[in-house]
């Protein structure tokens, strides 16, 4: 691995382990991350964002495995919506476990995506804990979709900012799909 992504890793992780959080490039758009199972660190992104902590965050994991241990019985059709989707999508499970309490919503649903870009990958595979992964922006304001219309009040809000492609390109959120206990399937942003 290039020393410079090592470090740049390494400065993550060493964040993330301290309960702080990181300004990132994910597979969609640039998100506010911290662990996902330390409560202190995901009211402080409810906190930064100025967003009610009835409205749940999406936590990203590196893999299936990943996902299976928050997740004890993915459905068959999760499999299939995410190998058949064209782009990145997050679905909405029920009865989650092993993530911080005040990440569960109300409804005890949780919002996960298998991360499908290399650096968020890695970043998964050696932090071994799922990440808070939300839009940097504040409650009510628009998703950025560039790394220049992130507002200041996020950028200073965070302990550690991902020097990584933070040039102009244009990305969008994933799909997010519901998928109930009982069977029933809900697109809830395509």
């Amino acid at each position: 691995m290039k020393t410079a992504m090592k470090n740049i890793l390494d400065n993550c992780l060493q964040v993330l382990e301290s309960g702080g959080l990181i300004l990132y490039p994910t597979d969609t758009v640039w998100g506010i991350g911290c662990d996902a199972t330390n409560p202190e660190a995901v009211a402080r992104v409810y906190t930064l964002k100025q967003r009610p902590d009835s409205k749940a965050l999406i936590c990203l994991v590196g893999s299936g495995r990943q996902l299976e241990q928050l997740i004890p019985e993915v459905p068959d059709v999760a499999w299939d919506i995410m190998d058949l989707s064209e782009k990145p999508v997050t679905i909405v499970y029920d009865n989650p476990q092993g993530v911080a309490p005040n990440l569960v919503a109300a409804d005890n649903s949780l919002a996960v995506r298998i991360a499908s870009d290399n650096f968020c990958r890695e970043l998964l595979r050696r932090f071994r804990k799922p990440l808070v992964s939300t839009s940097a922006n504040l409650a009510g304001q628009p998703t950025p979709d560039s790394f220049s219309g992130i507002a200041p009040d996020i950028l200073n809000g965070v302990d550690y900012v991902v020097p990584l492609q933070q040039e102009t390109e244009l990305r969008t959120p994933s799909s997010i799909i519901r998928l109930k206990a009982d069977g029933q399937v809900q697109v809830i942003r395509k």
